[in-house]
């Protein structure tokens, strides 16, 4: 079912206000958009991993201890790896980011928005109590 105009521009004066506002939970849900993954770090971890797993076996197979820890912590870091965003392609893509959603916003008044939302939360609590 489509949303009516009125819900589509209030989701999008809410998107813009959590762009504004809530710049770092954004950027932790991946909200930044246009950024590519790190394929060569992908690969990097996805090896890392493979022959963390290899050692790992292989110091069960011949029962050496710091063998296998050294395998588990090959694949742990090869893990973090291949998962973790680089700091070069999050630091490129963010400010090309933040100027478009602080330009979108400066037209509509988001501030008194959310004064509005908050002033009609306050008054159904008072309501209720």
């Amino acid at each position: 079912m489509p949303l009516s105009e009125q819900e589509q521009r209030l989701l999008e004066e809410m998107e813009r206000n959590l762009y504004r506002n809530d710049a770092d939970f954004v950027q932790a849900v991946g909200g930044v958009r246009g950024r590519r993954p790190n394929y060569r770090a992908i690969v990097l971890g996805v090896l890392l991993a493979v022959a963390g797993a290899g050692a790992l076996i292989a110091g069960v197979a011949s029962q050496l201890l710091i063998i296998g820890v050294v395998g588990f912590a090959l694949m742990f870091a090869g893990v973090l790896v291949a998962i973790t965003p680089s700091k070069r392609g999050a630091a490129t893509a963010a400010p090309a980011e933040a100027p478009a959603a602080s330009r979108r916003g400066r037209g509509t008044t988001s501030g008194s928005f959310m004064d509005r939302m908050n002033e009609r939360w306050d008054r159904r609590q008072d309501g209720q109590g």
